[in-house]
């Protein structure tokens, strides 16, 4: 998996009860472990606007608070791949969460 690849993953909820496929967005992978911002096609969330012209099924969200790691084994499928000018946003997105953090 390359960073700025959507896949289709096989999510887990956090009450460890149920899985969904759930769209995704690559950070980085490293031995097996997938680091992914999760998306929503619920646009009124916070986030990098994501539209259909540029690759999504509908309207979307990529959620930079909302990242988890994932097996290799869970990604369904690769949908498409962010643009060079998104990934830009969404790591400029990321850094400035993380200077956040630092203060």
């Amino acid at each position: 998996m390359n960073c700025g690849e959507v896949v289709l993953a096989n999510v887990q909820f956090p009450d460890l009860i149920g899985i969904k496929k759930r769209p995704a967005v690559v950070l980085f992978e490293d031995l097996g472990n997938i680091v992914v911002a999760g998306i929503t096609s619920n646009t009124k969330m916070k986030g990098i606007p994501l539209t259909k012209k540029e690759g999504a099924i509908k309207d979307s969200v990529i959620k930079t608070n909302y990242i988890f790691t994932i097996a290799n084994e869970l990604i369904e499928k690769q949908l498409f791949s962010l643009t060079k000018e998104k990934k830009l946003i969404l790591y400029h997105n990321l850094e400035d969460k993380i200077k956040q953090l630092r203060k």
